[in-house]
């Protein structure tokens, strides 16, 4: 019996285990095959830049600028007037209503007065008779028929009489109860009928045409404070609004327990305003009409000397900045900054020194152009 023997039957077998060998051989060569091979020709790429951070800036600009000193103080009237009743009696009536403006001098509250009156003109009656007898008494006193002495009694008692009179018809004047000042009713206690005690308050008025606001400035602040200074006012009651008024007083003693003095500053015609209001004061006491200025919040809010990003070539660069007066969002730079330049306003907790930086809504910059082309790999 012939035996016959296949030639590729051997090969087959000689095959199977090699295949899995020369896949995983594949496989690293795709993954490490380029190692040999220099960078700028199918090498590994360079270490990529950092992203640059997204910012805001403003630029570095001139504009007026004032130094002022700023603080707190309620508003008060000038003028503030209780009126009180100067006799007792019933009121007749009241001429006035809470709101109502007055002038200095006008009747206000009229009370019955019917003894004071009759106590007058008693009073009168009195000085007439005593007139009377003086004129007498002179004419029998040229005749020798009275003593000076009695001349002397009769010219005192009618002194007197007319000083009761006086005193009476005075009496009679207090029932018509005046204003002693010109303001508005702030407050009024009393109604028709009611019965009014001497001395006791009955209506109150507030001139509130002019308002005065009074701050305890400290001392270091005493040479800049001056009377006729501008003041500008806000309250919280008008928001939005702002009121013009000028320094009207300063005084010249320290309180030795405060280290603090009085500046009063008065509004006239105030309008709006009201006393009680709070309001915010600002005085204006130097002013510079062309300084360089930055929004303040550009300041880096750190521990160091003042400073500020100024964006530079695409870059932060930490600049130390001299301030100057400060106003509203505006601070002044002394020194550090020129007209124009970039300072970050917004983002610049994520910028450090020399973080390469992308400033939002300006024009992008064009890529700097390569040393060399990269070639091309053959697919």
């Amino acid at each position: 019996m012939t035996r016959t023997t296949d030639p590729n039957r051997g090969r087959s077998r000689l095959l199977v285990p090699l295949f899995p060998c020369a896949v995983l051989l594949l496989a690293l060569a795709a993954c490490g095959g380029g190692q040999g091979a220099p960078q700028g020709a199918g090498g590994p790429a360079k270490d990529q830049a950092p992203d640059a951070v997204p910012v805001e800036v403003a630029r570095a600009e001139r504009r007026a600028i004032a130094a002022s000193y700023t603080g707190t103080a309620p508003l008060e009237a000038r003028a503030d007037a209780q009126v009180v009743a100067k006799t007792s009696g019933v009121a007749l009536s009241v001429h006035v209503e809470e709101g109502q403006r007055v002038r200095a001098g006008q009747v206000l509250v009229r009370l019955d007065a019917a003894r004071a009156e009759l106590q007058a003109a008693q009073s009168a009656a009195q000085v007439r008779k005593l007139e009377a007898n003086y004129a007498r008494a002179e004419k029998l006193a040229e005749q020798q028929l009275v003593s000076a002495s009695d001349l002397d009694q009769i010219k005192y008692d009618l002194a007197n009489a007319r000083a009761a009179n006086r005193l009476a018809n005075l009496e009679v004047s207090y029932a018509s109860v005046r204003a002693p000042i010109s303001g508005v009713i702030a407050q009024r206690s009393i109604k028709p009928g009611n019965f009014v005690q001497i001395n006791s308050p009955i209506l109150r008025i507030v001139d509130s045409d002019r308002l005065e606001a009074t701050l305890n400035v400290p001392e270091r602040e005493l040479a800049t404070m001056k009377p006729g200074l501008p003041v500008q006012l806000q309250v919280d009651a008008l928001p939005g609004r702002s009121f013009a008024g000028t320094v009207d007083r300063v005084s010249p003693v320290v309180d030795a327990g405060s280290g603090t003095f009085r500046v009063i500053c008065a509004f006239d015609n105030a309008g709006l305003l009201q006393p009680g209001m709070f309001g915010r004061i600002a005085i204006d006491y130097d002013q510079r009409a062309n300084a360089l200025v930055i929004p303040r919040n550009a300041l880096l809010e750190d521990d160091a000397k003042p400073a500020v990003y100024v964006v530079r070539d695409g870059r932060a660069v930490r600049t130390t900045i001299t301030p100057g007066y400060s106003e509203g969002k505006w601070i002044e730079v002394r020194e550090g900054l020129q007209d124009g330049d970039a300072v970050i306003v917004a983002g610049k907790s994520a910028v450090r020194e020399g973080s390469p930086v992308q400033v939002l809504g300006a024009e992008p910059e064009p890529a700097p152009a390569q040393a060399a082309e990269e070639p091309k790999q053959a697919p």
